[in-house]
């Protein structure tokens, strides 16, 4: 990298892991073919998804660079974030109330000509804003024009959305990138303001694009070029494929209709008719023989018990072995298709419905999902309106709806988003207006599911508080 600026009087600025003293978190700093200076991250987040004080030294004296005639401070990501007022990892409320640095890397870097920062800040919806007002704020504290330049892609879990911002000494915007794709500019530190723009993207483009580039890069990072998904009729999966054929490309997916003792003619029309419009191969499995002859196998073991979820189980871990069988011979990568609603309250079957690599939609909520299929409907139908407008159901049993063991999903999903989003307590949730039997039902359930999260395939997050590496809760929980 330092010699690509020989020839040139290009300053380059570039991340990577540096020893000294121990392991860095680091920018460097190079010129005309030569490592000028390095220097290190000082704050070092270790909440949420952030874990960098497992794994690096801070810088507690960080110093200013002096190349090519300027002077530059150059800060790494979380830098930035001491900002009075400004929550630190960009909307986490556990973070805000209890965590605070006693460093402030930009009030020891004044007197530089320009402030760098090199960024992997993750997305959620509501983040782009945040940014913008953290920018803005922290160059009228540096005195100084601030370049903020954000990472953009895929990473397991975490999209990095880019949108990398200019700020002039005044806390004017000079330069805002677009999100989700890479953008080179050049920007004049002392040129005209521009409009920035000020709202914040509309939830539902902004949350499939996010989606759309994280199945997109962990594919591609994990050697997959083609997707399989489990195509029901219903929502879900079809929102699922529906992102996948833009991330991948329709003649890069697998649509696979698994009937099974329950499932309606509907159901298998609207998966065949989603899969035309999209241009995906659509292939059917029937499972009704594979089921039977679970059945049968199980009989006289379960001869003394009554029928229950056990059977109905039957079905989706049936579908599971079928999507993995067809992964090990094509070598597609299996999505599966749950949502957060799903996933919350333990409404998926372990090796069935949940087998997969990737979870695509499960940081987005039910009602979330139909916000978003709306959206790709909005210029023409992309998915069936009857799977839209149907009642949405697994089809386990005869005329079963998801309603007939779950609370409306409005309430479920409000409930939801007060209680693992914003961590309030029961009393709080029954205090903003909902039943206190249904509070407590909802929570217990979510409690009782923390065995299925933790074996759940990786979800791409999209909200201030996702499944995975920023919740950590025990599975074994005697205390509940």
């Amino acid at each position: 990298m330092a010699a690509a600026t020989s020839g040139s009087d290009v300053i380059a600025i570039f991340g990577c892991p540096w020893e000294s003293g121990g392991l860095r978190n680091s920018a460097v700093v190079a010129h005309r073919g030569d490592i000028v200076a390095v220097r290190h991250k000082s704050l070092l987040p270790t909440y949420d998804v952030f874990d960098e004080r497992r794994y690096f030294v801070p810088e507690t004296s960080p110093r200013l660079v002096e190349v090519g005639g300027l002077t530059l401070a150059v800060t790494v990501c979380e830098d930035l974030w001491n900002e009075p007022g400004m929550l630190h990892s960009g909307n986490d409320p556990m973070a805000a109330d209890s965590y605070s640095y006693g460093l402030d890397p930009v009030s020891l870097l004044s007197g530089a000509d320009l402030m760098v920062n090199l960024s992997a800040s993750p997305f959620h919806h509501g983040k782009a804003r945040l940014r913008r007002h953290l920018v803005q704020a922290q160059a009228v504290q540096a005195r100084a024009p601030l370049v903020y330049c954000n990472q953009v892609g895929g990473n397991d879990e975490l999209v990095f959305d880019g949108g990398s911002l200019v700020a002039d000494a005044r806390g004017r915007i000079l330069a805002e990138l677009k999100c989700f794709r890479d953008e080179v500019v050049i920007v004049e530190t002392e040129g005209p303001e521009i409009e920035p723009s000020g709202a914040e993207p509309a939830f539902e483009a902004d949350v499939l694009e996010a989606l759309t580039l994280g199945v997109r890069d962990y594919a591609a990072r994990c050697g997959f070029k083609q997707a399989l998904v489990g195509l029901s009729g219903g929502i879900d999966s079809a929102l699922v494929l529906a992102i996948a054929v833009r991330a991948l490309g329709a003649e890069n997916c697998l649509a696979v209709g698994m009937p099974g003792p329950f499932s309606s003619a509907g159901s298998v029309d609207d998966a065949r008719a989603l899969a035309a419009t999209l241009g995906v191969r659509f292939e059917l499995v029937p499972i009704t023989d594979v089921v039977r002859q679970y059945e049968g196998a199980l009989r006289d073991l379960f001869s003394s018990r009554t029928r229950d979820a056990t059977e109905e189980n039957l079905q989706a871990r049936a579908r599971g072995a079928i999507l993995m069988a067809i992964s090990n011979k094509l070598g597609h990568l299996v999505l599966t298709t749950g949502n957060k609603s799903e996933l919350s309250v333990g409404y998926c079957t372990l090796y069935g419905d949940m087998c997969g690599g990737l979870a695509v939609i499960s940081d987005v909520f039910k009602t979330d999902v139909y916000r978003l299929s709306r959206h790709l409907n909005r210029d023409g139908v992309v998915i069936p309106l009857a799977t839209v407008e149907k009642p949405p159901s697994a089809e386990l049993a005869p005329d079963q709806t998801d309603q007939d063991s779950l609370p409306p999903y409005p309430v479920l999903d409000a409930i939801l988003r007060l209680y693992v989003e914003q961590h309030l307590g029961i009393e709080d949730i029954v205090a903003a207006g909902f039943d206190a039997e249904v509070v407590q039902r909802v929570v217990g359930l979510i409690v009782r599911s923390e065995h299925k999260r933790a074996q759940a395939a990786p979800g791409l997050r999209v909200s201030p508080r996702a499944f995975g590496t920023g919740r950590r809760v025990p599975v074994a929980q005697r205390w509940r």
